[in-house]
C-alpha cells in the first residue's frame, strides 16, 4: 500500500538503525509527543533496537490521558440531565472521574452514545428536536477543526439543542511547560505529524530557539520514527537546535490554512488544566462568546467541579518524561485496562496501555 508499506520496509529500518548507532556518541533523552507515536514505537519494539545511550520517554500527546478529572465529572453531570443525549468518542467512556466514569453512567441509564464524528451529533440534534445533544469535544489541534465545523453547521441550521463540552488542548504550550520544568530531562522532541498537518511548523521555531532543543516533526510508521530519531540525534551531536520536518509528505510549513481559519473563527485560546500536570497557560481551545449558545458549560450552568487527582496514578510524571509506565507500583496489578486507575491505561494512545499490551510480561511480575 502506497505511503504505508514502504515506511515499514525492514531494509530501511536496518539502514536507519545502523546510521543511528554510527552517529550516537553521548546519552540523549528524546520525547515523542504523540500517543500514536508511542504505540508505534512500543508495538514495533523500537526502543530495544536503539543504542543504550538513547532513552525514549513518552509525552502528554494523548488527549484522553490529559483530560482533567473535573472535565470527566462535568461530562457525567451533563449525561445525567433529563432529555439529554450525550455523545463521545469511545475512548472517553472508561476514563475515571472522581466518582464514576461515563461508562458507569451509561450502565445506570444515561443516554450516552459513541460516535466517530461531531457532525454525527449535529445530525442527532436535527433528528431529535425534543432532546438536548452534547458532544464531548476532546483532542489536540488535530480533531479541533471538525468540532469547530460542527458548531458552524449547527449555527447555520439554527439548532438550539446542540452544544459541545470543549476539552481541547494544544501541543506547543505543553512542550514549553515540560521544557520549563526544573526537573526537565528532555534533550530533543519528536513532534506530532498530524498536529502539524493542521497547524504547520511556525509555533515550534521560538520553542527550539528559546530552550536550545531540536524539534523534529515525524510520522507514525517505523521508518518515520527512526528517521526522526536520527535527525534529532544528529542535531544534538552537532550542538544545533532547529525545527525539521521528517513528515514532509503530509506536513506543509503553513499547515492547513482553511482549518486554521475555522479554528480562529470559533475558538479562543484559554488556560487549561491538564490531568496529572496542572494548569498550563493558554493551552486550550474554548468557544468564543459569539458561539456561547453552543457552549455546554454556559448553556447548562454546570456547577464548578474542582477535585484532586487520584494520588495512586503517576500519569503526570509519565507524561513529563520523568518516569515510565512500569515505574508505577500499580502497573499491571491494581491498574489494568479493564479497571484503570488513571487515563493512560485506558486510551488506545495511552503510554501505560502501550506498555501493557506490547512490552510487559506478567509472568515476570
Amino acid at each position: 500500500m502506497k505511503y504505508l508499506s514502504e515506511y515499514r520496509n525492514p531494509a530501511l529500518v536496518e539502514k536507519l538503525l545502523k546510521e543511528i548507532f554510527a552517529v550516537t556518541t553521548r546519552s540523549w533523552t528524546l520525547m515523542e509527543i504523540c500517543g500514536g507515536q508511542t504505540h508505534s514505537l512500543i508495538k514495533n519494539g523500537i526502543p530495544a533496537l536503539l543504542p543504550e545511550k538513547i532513552n525514549l520517554v513518552h509525552g502528554p500527546g494523548c488527549p484522553v490521558c490529559v483530560t482533567n478529572i473535573s472535565i470527566i465529572d462535568e461530562a457525567v453531570y451533563l449525561s445525567r440531565l433529563t432529555d439529554m443525549i450525550f455523545c463521545s468518542y469511545g475512548d472517553m467512556l472508561r476514563v475515571p472521574g472522581s466518582k464514576e466514569s461515563l461508562l458507569e453512567a451509561k450502565a445506570s441509564g444515561a443516554d450516552i452514545r459513541i460516535l466517530y464524528s461531531p457532525l454525527e451529533a449535529v445530525q442527532l440534534a436535527k433528528e431529535n428536536p425534543d432532546k438536548q445533544v452534547v458532544f464531548f469535544a476532546v483532542g489536540f489541534e488535530t480533531t479541533a477543526p471538525a468540532n469547530a465545523l460542527s458548531v458552524v453547521q449547527a449555527a447555520n441550521l439554527n439548532l438550539a439543542n446542540f452544544s459541545i463540552l470543549a476539552s481541547h488542548v494544544l501541543v506547543p504550550p505543553a512542550m514549553e511547560a515540560i521544557l520549563g520544568d526544573p526537573d526537565n530531562k528532555i534533550d530533543g522532541f519528536l513532534a506530532a505529524g498530524h498536529v502539524c498537518t493542521i497547524m504547520g511548523l511556525g509555533e515550534y521555531f521560538p520553542i527550539a530557539e528559546k530552550y536550545k532543543c531540536p524539534i523534529v516533526v515525524t510520522g507514525f510508521e517505523p521508518v518515520d520514527l527512526l528517521q526522526g530519531i536520527l535527525m534529532t540525534v544528529i542535531q544534538l551531536e552537532n550542538g544545533t537546535f532547529f525545527v525539521e520536518n521528517q513528515y514532509a509528505r503530509s506536513v506543509h510549513p503553513e499547515g492547513n490554512v482553511l482549518a486554521k481559519h475555522t479554528l480562529s473563527k470559533v475558538f479562543d485560546i484559554k488556560d487549561r488544566v491538564w490531568r496529572g500536570i496542572g494548569n498550563i497557560p493558554l493551552s486550550g481551545f474554548e468557544l468564543k462568546d459569539a458561539f456561547s449558545s453552543f457552549n455546554a458549560r454556559v448553556k447548562f450552568d454546570i456547577p464548578l467541579i474542582n477535585l484532586p487527582e487520584n494520588t495512586e496514578c503517576i500519569s503526570g510524571e509519565i507524561m513529563k518524561g520523568l518516569k515510565k509506565p512500569m515505574d508505577c507500583p500499580n502497573f499491571g496489578t491494581k491498574c489494568k485496562p479493564e479497571f484503570p486507575i488513571g487515563a493512560p491505561m485506558v486510551s488506545s494512545e495511552g503510554a501505560c496501555a502501550a506498555y501493557y499490551h506490547y512490552a510487559w510480561n506478567p509472568q515476570l511480575v
